[in-house]
């Protein structure tokens, strides 16, 4: 589906664009793969790692119409991974927070429009469903923006997608390098905000595999969610530092106990597949139907009873430590 298109990835240089750039050279061949970010020393970096004859490294904002319009000619693919994602410095710095994730996803829908782009897939967050914090609001405008789009562009290009999935194994700022951390340094402890809190694992390959999968599914204005095992962080902490007590530390400013993905509200829109979910708009589309039972490449899913959530303490799949240790091992190699 890749070999000889052009992919543009905004906030391309984070862990899912380093871990996408890295499965795309392996598996295709694009004509092009666009780096989009505003970061120039991160940009260098990458460029040590990536230098293939295909690679393209843009510096941009996504705040920044003009230049994404001038960054996405000729482009056939775009993956929206640019966020401010960090609960706690978006609390505190709301409008920045609002203008690069909720103004930004407007800027990258008007792009891929005014170019004619063949699809989009933005990347949201679990913090977006019923969200709690500034974070999550602006990632669930974000997605209602991605989700419209598709009526703006009408029976044309492009198709608009979302993913949304929970903690990825490993990536920057994520819980694992920071107990790491403290075990290396000789902490006497691990600190736990809550002893009971739970999240969905998933790791930086399975994320990247799930999107590139929803380019071949994706009909335009779904929700993609992937079924993935929950741990409960007490766990986690077990299986890195098994000879340290975990301490207690209270909750985070707009941090949540357990993670959600499909809320009960939206369960008359959510259908179930094989391997995930997908939460159907609740808007109708002007130029076709809303049934998601099949998806475009004949995978068949059924709606979900009413008031099905899919809650990370509710899950059926649970990972033990030992298992954890495994997943993450893994996940890290």
């Amino acid at each position: 589906m890749f070999d000889q298109k052009t992919i543009l990835i905004t906030g391309g240089t984070g862990s899912f664009g380093h871990k996408y750039v890295q499965t795309l050279l392996a598996r295709y061949k694009p004509a092009k793969i666009i780096i989009y970010s505003r970061d120039e020393l991160k940009q260098y970096e990458m460029q040590q790692k990536y230098n293939a004859d295909c690679m393209r490294y843009f510096i941009g904002d996504v705040r920044d119409e003009q230049r994404l319009i001038r960054a996405m000619r000729g482009v056939d693919f775009v993956i929206h991974a640019a966020a401010l994602k960090q609960v706690p410095a978006a609390e505190y710095n709301p409008m920045e927070c609002i203008k690069t994730n909720i103004n930004g996803a407007e800027n990258v829908i008007n792009a891929a429009i005014e170019n004619s782009v063949e699809k989009v897939i933005a990347l949201s967050t679990d913090k977006a469903a019923n969200p709690v914090n500034l974070y999550g609001a602006t990632k669930l405008a974000s997605d209602k923006l991605f989700i419209a789009a598709n009526n703006i562009s009408g029976g044309s290009k492009p198709r608009f997608s979302v993913v949304r999935y929970g903690n990825v194994v490993g990536s920057r700022g994520s819980v694992v390098p920071f107990f790491e951390k403290l075990r290396d340094s000789g902490a006497d402890h691990l600190p736990v905000t809550h002893l009971e809190m739970t999240r969905f694992w998933i790791s930086l390959q399975g994320g990247v595999d799930f999107v590139l999968k929803n380019f071949s599914r994706m009909l335009g204005g779904e929700i993609f969610v992937p079924k993935i095992p929950s741990i409960r962080i007490v766990d986690l902490a077990k299986s890195i530092a098994p000879h340290l007590p975990v301490k207690e530390v209270g909750i985070r400013p707009g941090e949540k106990l357990h993670e959600m993905m499909c809320p009960g509200d939206m369960s008359y829109n959510t259908y179930e597949y094989d391997d995930h979910y997908v939460i159907a708009p609740s808007i109708q589309f002007s130029n076709r139907s809303n049934d998601f039972t099949v998806n475009a490449i004949d995978e068949r899913g059924k709606l979900v009873q009413p008031g099905f959530e899919y809650v990370s303490d509710k899950n059926p799949h649970f990972l033990t430590v030992d298992e954890i240790d495994a997943f993450n091992k893994a996940a890290m190699a």
